[in-house]
């Protein structure tokens, strides 16, 4: 990318971490500035991550990125989830010859029309908050300006977010941003069927994930439909 869609890019991440406010839309902002100023970028993700159940969407371009991060989620795998966990940008041009990597992930992304991710980490320090993902339709890697790019765009987009998180400590209250998708309601559900399972949360999350894998649904409608007693919890007790 060169100078000016450059300088674009992050002048639109920077206005929208300086709105007064905006709690809400700046990581929506930050995943359509890459998708306008990044070429061959398709598409783009800015999520927050705690762990193998803790996951908030604050951003997607569209709404076929945000299907593909709900789809990430449900396998839990994938660069995204990569990419948290060690703390480096996972790159992957060419999805269909990661099967192997990731079974469930590559070929529900392929089939929904991806075909190549690349993820990165929202960190400061050593400490790691979420990832900023871009998706594209054709296989093909990111030239190694873009790549760079896309690294500052993510290192923007941790700087926007602890100055929210700092704003609110000062505010008095907590930082609680308005996610483009949560996944509250599979907390919720999962704590319902380990209570009456008696088994341990992590347990239960695999039981309401493989449900979900099972039957090409995402989890987090099957968490609904436990809690709108769609499913009982004796369905997913084997």
């Amino acid at each position: 990318m060169d100078g000016q869609p450059r300088e674009r890019l992050w002048r639109a991440i920077a206005a929208a971490a300086e709105v007064p406010g905006r709690r809400d839309s700046w990581a929506q902002t930050v995943c359509l500035a890459c998708v306008e100023t990044l070429d061959q970028v398709d598409a783009a993700i800015l999520a927050l991550r705690g762990g193998t159940r803790s996951e908030e969407v604050l951003g997607a371009s569209d709404q076929w990125a945000a299907k593909l991060a709900e789809l990430q989620y449900t396998v839990g795998e994938g660069p995204g989830v990569e990419a948290f966990g060690s703390g480096s940008p996972v790159l992957v041009p060419d999805l269909s010859v990661e099967q192997v990597r990731w079974p469930g992930f590559a070929d529900a992304a392929l089939a929904v029309g991806a075909a190549a991710v690349f993820a990165f980490p929202l960190r400061y320090g050593a400490i790691q908050f979420g990832t900023l993902e871009l998706i594209r339709h054709r296989p093909g890697g990111l030239p190694s300006a873009q790549r760079r790019d896309a690294a500052l765009a993510a290192d923007l987009a941790t700087a926007a977010l602890l100055r929210h998180t700092r704003e609110a400590e000062r505010a008095g209250h907590d930082f609680a941003p308005r996610p483009v998708a949560s996944f509250q309601d599979v907390n919720v559900a999962t704590g319902m069927l380990a209570a009456q399972l008696q088994i341990t949360l992590d347990d239960a999350f695999a039981r309401l994930r493989a449900h979900a894998f099972g039957r090409d649904r995402s989890v987090l409608d099957v968490a609904r439909d436990v809690l709108e007693r769609r499913i009982s919890l004796d369905e997913l007790a084997e």
